[in-house]
């Protein structure tokens, strides 16, 4: 039987030939065009420069270049543990940071609740456009923008002070009302425009399930809470994840442009202690060495948010 069948080929499955990797390019070529200036762009600014950590290692000096420079090991990186005034901004940098993952994180999902209830298309459209025009602001004009508005002489702040006959106080040279200052106008500036992707989502929302909903008689607050919010989980989860990457990031332009000496300890974080040695004091090698601990920590803190989110919603990133 076995002979038969192996005559007649009953059964018997013949290997595929695995088709080679240039017929496939060819056949999806336009696509690897529109990949290919995403594919440079990283290659020359992210993956080209990558080299340059070796001077984390090396007692660079820009005279022998990066090769030339003689290796010293971990030297910088024992350095930046030993001193005590790296951990000082790193519990800066992580204070600041959780308070914005905290009030700017949820503040344009709030934002994007609201704009879904909105009747009027038409105002809905004025007030979308109106909150998403400070993104497109740099943080040195909207640092001007603040100057003026807390000033305790010339400014909003104090002219109001002067109208009441309070005695106004310098703002942003006090380090809790620093703090307020930053946090506010962080979510000023981004709500409008984080709302964007969360809008995105509620759009593609079934609309038949709030048709169930509204003939069950569930209201407004009922169909956000039991619909709108579980639909979009996926996509918070996702943001919520990747915000975490940049968790000692902390907003180097926007502290750079507001700081002073007077809220240095409360408001001085990694990046801007990393420019201040680097590119001010010319240690190289020691601020390279701090940028890499902090892209080491930052991985560390996605994968484990990664993990924790996977653990509570079954939503991952990766």
């Amino acid at each position: 039987m076995s002979v038969v069948n192996e005559q007649v080929g009953v059964g018997i499955r013949q290997p595929r030939k695995k088709a080679s990797f240039l017929p496939k390019l060819m056949k999806q070529k336009f696509l690897f065009l529109l990949l290919l200036p995403g594919m440079i762009y990283f290659l020359v600014f992210k993956y080209g420069p990558m080299y340059g950590i070796l001077i984390a290692f090396k007692d660079y000096s820009p005279q022998d270049g990066v090769f030339a420079s003689p290796w010293v090991g971990f030297k910088y990186f024992r350095e930046m543990l030993e001193m005590k005034y790296f951990w000082t901004v790193t519990v800066n940098t992580l204070k600041i940071s959780i308070l914005k993952i905290a009030i700017g994180f949820p503040a344009p999902i709030i934002f994007a609740l609201l704009l879904n209830e909105l009747v009027s298309n038409k105002f809905r459209r004025i007030v979308q456009t109106i909150s998403y025009l400070p993104h497109f602001l740099s943080w040195v004009i909207v640092a001007g923008l603040i100057f003026q508005l807390v000033s305790p002489s010339y400014g909003l702040y104090g002219l109001i002070c002067e109208a009441l006959g309070w005695q106004p106080r310098i703002l942003l040279g006090n380090g809790q009302s620093f703090l307020q200052i930053l946090l506010l106008s962080n979510v000023w500036k981004e709500i409008g425009y984080g709302s964007i992707i969360y809008l995105a989502a509620i759009a593609g929302i079934n609309s038949d399930m709030y048709e169930s909903a509204v003939i069950d008689g569930a209201g407004r607050f009922k169909q956000c809470w039991y619909i709108t919010i579980p639909s979009i989980l996926p996509t918070i989860c996702m943001l919520f994840v990747l915000g975490l990457g940049g968790i000692l990031d902390g907003g180097f332009d926007q502290i750079f442009n507001l700081y002073n000496s007077m809220v240095m300890p409360t408001a001085d974080i990694i990046d801007t202690f990393v420019y201040r040695v680097g590119l001010v004091d010319m240690q190289y090698s020691f601020s390279t060495a701090v940028g890499i601990a902090k892209s080491v920590i930052a991985l560390i803190l996605v994968l484990f948010s990664n993990w924790i989110v996977g653990k509570l919603s079954n939503y991952t990133v990766f």
